[in-house]
């Protein structure tokens, strides 16, 4: 069925969605953007899915979610009468329909006799992986956007384990859901009837409270905090989203009594309004932080994104001057502030392990190898991380110390298995006394490990190509570079490429070795100079991302590196721009 066959069923289905027939509206004399709509299903990756709210099967509406759901639903049942009676946790963030669709995943798995536990009110992502694991459900379920603008909403699937579902698993529930051909005829069970019958709970406080017990666990150093926990000023914005409880009530149960919060910010609100883009990777999200930490002289800024899993943080430089650091930056300050405190308290395991992604900064490695602590690394993407947590915890092989990746998650300790920005923002507060009771700042470390290690400079571009010319152009540049792999960026010259989708790593020799990893469609490039290059697709949004990790012993020197690879690797871009 083409799109406008597609477009015709739905504007003639007989009971549509109220929300949904109002956005047909908006759009149907706008053939270009009825035909974005309708030409393919909403993509569901190993992420989930992630779109723009409104009408269509390219969209996030009730019925994409209950697709969804019913896939899910599906999948649980091929696993047996146990997985049902096991139950899903569903949770969800400040977004727009974000309780609506949460209520109708419940009520498809429902009609499937799949019991769901629903959050009573908006709940950070880290602590729904927690409640899986926790209420020992076989799935979970957040429904959130993540840091995207307003008009996104999203929908994540979790494993029993608390992490997103691994590549086998996730594959097998796309196929699930792909299998649903008609979207608008999918069954959702009565609201009423499900409570009833024990096949819908709320939960709430029982949940937070089991949470905040694990929190105690993320202080590192006691002693220290109960020290200097009413003399570091922490300036937080949970940037309208989900934050706000969870992280003012851990704060304030680890000790730290000096935290202020944005008060434009500090209430969930589906807008947005105070900022572009709800993103604390982005300078601009500190604009109201700033502005506060300069009135209270604050020692750190700290933002959390909408469902409160990644974290952003701001440092003082000088007197009334902060800088935004880089998520890569933040993980080596985290990193060797653990590491340091752990070997002060004679906690520092014989065999540890810090897990990274592979397109995240090497300055962790730098870091861990002084102490002899041993770094993993992954492909993108916290379940690959969460499953590493699991082979530690089966063989008892390491013990896990740390996990971050450069787009400003982080986890340290593994009652959650995704990024955690409530953990990141005790253990910020915590180092940040730390490094006050020495008379530094966190700029001032920041400095010293340049000095010690080399210069990291990362960067990460994302090039948005939307519709379907998009991604084909996407495809179209992963083929060219694959086809005619560059030999050099700048004017340094690669040593070895990684291809993570062949699984093979040709050496500056030409021969080859294969790279023990799931397939993954990423492009590595290590340079003579320990510099390195990453290209990968987005799996949830239409943009191709260039990772880049410039090293030097010179900042300098550092910094001109990454400007002359990001010129080469724009040069690329307009090849199919």
């Amino acid at each position: 069925m083409g799109w406008k066959e597609t477009y015709t069923t739905w504007k003639n289905h007989a009971s549509l969605d109220e929300h949904v027939k109002k956005d047909f509206l908006q759009i149907e004399n706008d053939e270009k953007a009825l035909e974005d709509a309708f030409y393919k299903p909403l993509e569901f990756g190993t992420a989930g899915m992630r779109g723009v709210i409104g009408a269509g099967i390219n969209r996030m509406n009730v019925y994409t979610v209950r697709q969804a759901t019913e896939g899910l639903a599906r999948f649980i049942e091929a696993q047996g009468e146990e997985a049902k009676q096991r139950g899903v946790a569903i949770a969800y963030d400040s977004r727009h329909f974000s309780p609506e669709f949460a209520m109708e995943a419940a009520k498809t798995l429902g009609a499937h006799g799949i019991k769901a536990y629903v959050f009573e009110s908006l709940r950070p992502t880290p602590e729904l992986s927690f409640a899986v694991r926790h209420l020992n459900a076989v799935s979970g379920i957040m429904v959130t956007a993540s840091h995207n603008p307003p008009e996104y909403n999203g929908y994540k699937v979790y494993g029993e384990d608390g992490g997103q579902l691994p590549p086998k698993e996730a594959d097998a529930l796309t196929r699930y859901v792909r299998d649903v051909e008609d979207v608008l005829s999918i069954e959702a069970a009565d609201e009423e009837e499900l409570k009833e019958k024990g096949l819908l709970e709320i939960i709430g406080s029982e949940v937070d409270e089991a949470y905040l017990e694990e929190m105690k666990a993320v202080t590192v150093d006691p002693e220290l905090v109960q020290r200097m926990g009413d003399k570091v000023k922490v300036v937080y914005t949970p940037l309208h989203g989900t934050g706000k409880m969870l992280g003012e009530r851990a704060l304030a149960q680890a000790g730290f009594t000096q935290v202020v919060l944005v008060p434009e910010q500090a209430e969930p609100d589906a807008d947005f309004s105070t900022v572009k883009s709800p993103n604390p990777e982005d300078p601009e999200a500190f604009e109201y932080a700033i502005r506060v930490g300069k009135e209270e002289d604050a020692d750190i800024l700290i933002a959390t994104d909408p469902d409160a899993d990644r974290l952003g943080m701001a440092v003082k430089v000088a007197e009334g001057q902060y800088e935004v650091l880089t998520g890569n930056q933040i993980a080596g300050l985290m990193l060797y502030y653990i590491l340091s405190a752990r070997e002060k308290t004679n906690t520092l395991p014989k065999k540890g392990a810090v897990v990274k992604s592979i397109v995240s900064s090497e300055m962790a490695t730098a870091i861990a190898d002084k102490v002899d602590v041993k770094v993993f690394n992954v492909l993108t993407g916290f379940k690959f991380i969460a499953e590493k947590i699991k082979q530690f915890e089966t063989d008892n092989s390491y013990e896990y110390l740390f996990g971050f990746e450069e787009s400003y998650g982080y986890m340290v300790k593994p009652f959650v298995r995704d990024k955690d920005a409530i953990q990141a923002l005790v253990l910020a507060a915590e180092m940040a006394a730390s490094f006050k009771e020495k008379g530094d700042t966190c700029f001032d470390v920041l400095c010293d490990l340049y000095h010690e290690y080399g210069h990291f400079e990362e960067k990460t571009i994302s090039v948005t190509l939307p519709g379907m010319e998009g991604a084909e152009k996407i495809n179209q540049l992963m083929a060219q570079l694959r086809e005619e792999a560059p030999n050099q960026f700048g004017d340094i010259e690669v040593k070895e490429v990684e291809d993570y989708k062949l699984s093979i790593r040709t050496k500056e020799d030409g021969t080859e070795e294969t790279i023990d990893m799931p397939s993954a469609d990423v492009l590595k490039y290590m340079m003579q100079d320990g510099s390195w290059i990453a290209v990968r697709p987005s799996g949830t949004e239409p943009k191709i991302k260039f990772y880049i990790g410039a090293y030097d012993d010179s900042g300098v020197s550092a910094k001109e590196k990454l400007q002359a690879f990001e010129t080469s690797l724009r040069e690329i871009v307009k090849t199919v721009e």
